[in-house]
């Protein structure tokens, strides 16, 4: 399994100003896979799908799949990072192709020309170790914290009696921020993506538990624009592919230690 975060969550964000000095080519402008680039929106700071390695370069399991896919398509391979509050501007004003982060299907369903599902997910709620929180309803009168415009936060809009529960609902831009305000006593909890979460605690090595019950549970896919749907399915053959040869499999256990992808299955 790789093992390229940092040893602390501090030491992680430390690394990501270093985005800007990246190896790794980034867009310019409008750019598509029609220039033979294949240009990948995703979240710089959402381990382990897609974040700043410790050498400053882009990484993680959904850009290894990306990048795959790009050379099976004999198209350059461009990791282009985003806010992700803005990547619906990024992708509809051409500056990316798709968005590959862990990107949950899930209440998108219209929004986007989508692949099938290639990985399965729940958002769940993170607590210190030692915390009096032990279910979704011992978080009454709880500080929670969320990632702006994430599934988490979708889940948690339409489960109104658990968040109306909360004293707060503290939203930040990135996990990383979250946990370390979890770490910190600022937050009660967090809610967030299990795959993410339990990479993030065993990476890290915090005294963080993950609750038995989930908010939510959900699917990952790779979202294209509306009307693109061509290059969509030249990226779901691939993954076709990939899961039929067994890259699929290969890329999943060499993050996460066995094959959890949902392609095939």
């Amino acid at each position: 399994m790789k093992k390229l975060l940092t040893v602390t969550l501090a030491a992680a964000m430390l690394a990501l100003p270093l985005t800007a000095c990246t190896d790794v080519d980034t867009a310019e402008g409008s750019a598509s896979a029609t220039d033979g680039q294949f240009v990948v929106g995703f979240d710089a700071e959402f381990p382990p799908m897609g974040f700043v390695a410790d050498d400053g370069t882009y990484t993680g399991f959904d850009l290894d799949l990306a990048a795959e896919v790009a050379n099976r398509l004999g198209l350059e391979f461009v990791a282009q990072p985003i806010a992700w509050d803005s990547k619906d501007q990024e992708l509809n004003s051409g500056n990316i192709d798709c968005i590959w982060n862990g990107f949950t299907i899930s209440g998108r369903e219209d929004s986007y020309a989508w692949t099938q599902a290639y990985m399965a997910n729940n958002q769940v709620v993170v607590v210190n170790a030692d915390s009096a929180i032990s279910s979704l309803s011992d978080l009454a009168g709880a500080v929670v914290a969320v990632q702006k415009d994430s599934s988490g936060l979708a889940a948690l809009e339409e489960n109104t009696d658990l968040l109306n529960s909360f004293a707060e609902l503290v939203q930040v831009d990135d996990y990383l921020n979250a946990m370390m305000e979890l770490e910190s006593g600022a937050v009660d909890a967090i809610v967030m993506d299990e795959i993410v979460a339990r990479y993030q605690i065993q990476e890290s090595g915090s005294n963080f538990v993950v609750l038995d019950e989930s908010v939510a549970s959900e699917e990952y896919g790779v979202g294209f624009a509306l009307g693109n749907e061509a290059l969509r399915d030249q990226v779901q053959e691939a993954l076709e592919q990939m899961a039929e040869d067994g890259t699929l499999a290969e890329i999943s256990t060499e993050w996460f230690g066995e094959d959890i992808t949902t392609i095939g299955k």
